[in-house]
């Protein structure tokens, strides 16, 4: 029998969504779930275990990747200090990575982001296509954690903005932006990479599983492929939101000056106001699956879970 799949982040949006689907395609194949800060629900079956474990703490990690074939890292630091950042994705997914290659792991999947590089334009790029310059703390660390994965022979994925029940970065930040601008920018002609959080940890599962010969990259994007334009996706947010859609609209400067004005960053809107859309193809071949129906299709079915979690007007 194949060895037990261990999964970090097993709470998280991601991280708990490849747990359920793992523990639903695989009941015959043994879960190994670490989590830091977050209770997990006893485990349903005598082939799930739960693990602490906390990558700012490496002492805490050892022995934990004894006995498992496969490690599927979902677990980061989004955000906060650099220092945490660095000592959780940088230097904890390195002692995690030490611990999977001292075990025998056979495989390490890391779900990184296409944040590691940097600000946009990005129209249809294939990984081998770009250079790795992330502009923040949090994607810094994370390219760190990918050189980690990389150099123990690890498959890295990089989705883009990532939507669904359970989301609780991409969507919200995009209403704050709304809120604050009050008006489209450049007619939100822009296009970007998104993916439907259960299609993203079918993805996951399957890299972990698929046979080596068929992943022939080390380093995949992992978005539909076919991007969506901004419009339609703030369009579907004001909806569920209900928020008007803008009668008026700014230059991409007039509304960068609009935000520094509010003293607020503008790196949400650097992110949207131009396209940010990857190839996704080459994955979902080696995965010998479709990438699902795409966002007009699989937006709708978490829009009252995005409205029911929407702060107070």
């Amino acid at each position: 029998m194949p060895g037990t799949i261990m999964i970090t982040g097993a709470t998280g949006f991601i991280g708990g969504r490849v747990v359920q689907h793992a523990a639903r395609l695989l009941p015959d194949r043994g879960l190994r779930l670490m989590t830091h800060r977050k209770a997990l629900l006893p485990p349903a079956s005598p082939l799930v275990e739960t693990v602490p474990g906390d990558l700012a703490d490496p002492l805490s990690l050892r022995g934990v990747c004894a006995g498992v074939d496969v490690l599927v890292h979902c677990a980061s630091q989004i955000g906060g200090p650099t220092e945490i950042c660095q000592a959780v994705n940088a230097l904890g997914t390195e002692a995690l990575t030490a611990e999977a290659r001292r075990a025998g792991v056979r495989r390490i999947v890391y779900v990184s982001t296409a944040a590691v590089y940097g600000r946009g334009p990005f129209r249809g790029d294939r990984p081998e296509d770009l250079a790795v310059a992330p502009a923040s703390a949090t994607s810094r660390s994370r390219a760190a954690a990918e050189e980690a994965v990389l150099a123990a022979d690890g498959i890295v994925l990089r989705p883009h903005m990532v939507y669904g029940a359970g989301d609780r970065w991409v969507a919200p930040r995009l209403r704050s932006l709304m809120v604050a601008l009050g008006s489209t920018v450049d007619g939100w002609r822009s296009q970007l990479s998104l993916i439907d959080v259960d299609d993203l940890a079918q993805a996951v599962l399957a890299t972990a599983l698929a046979p080596r010969e068929d992943l022939t990259a080390s380093v995949y994007h992992a978005s539909h492929p076919h991007p969506v334009r901004v419009a339609d996706l703030l369009r579907a947010l004001s909806d569920v939101y209900g928020l008007p859609w803008p009668t008026a609209d700014r230059r991409y400067g007039d509304a960068r000056a609009h935000l520094l004005a509010q003293g607020r960053t503008t790196h949400d809107l650097d992110m949207v106001a131009v396209d940010h859309w990857f190839s996704s193809a080459p994955l979902w071949h080696a995965l010998r699956r479709a990438p699902g129906p795409g966002f007009p299709n699989r937006f709708p079915p978490h829009a009252s879970w995005y409205r029911e979690s929407a702060p107070a007007a």
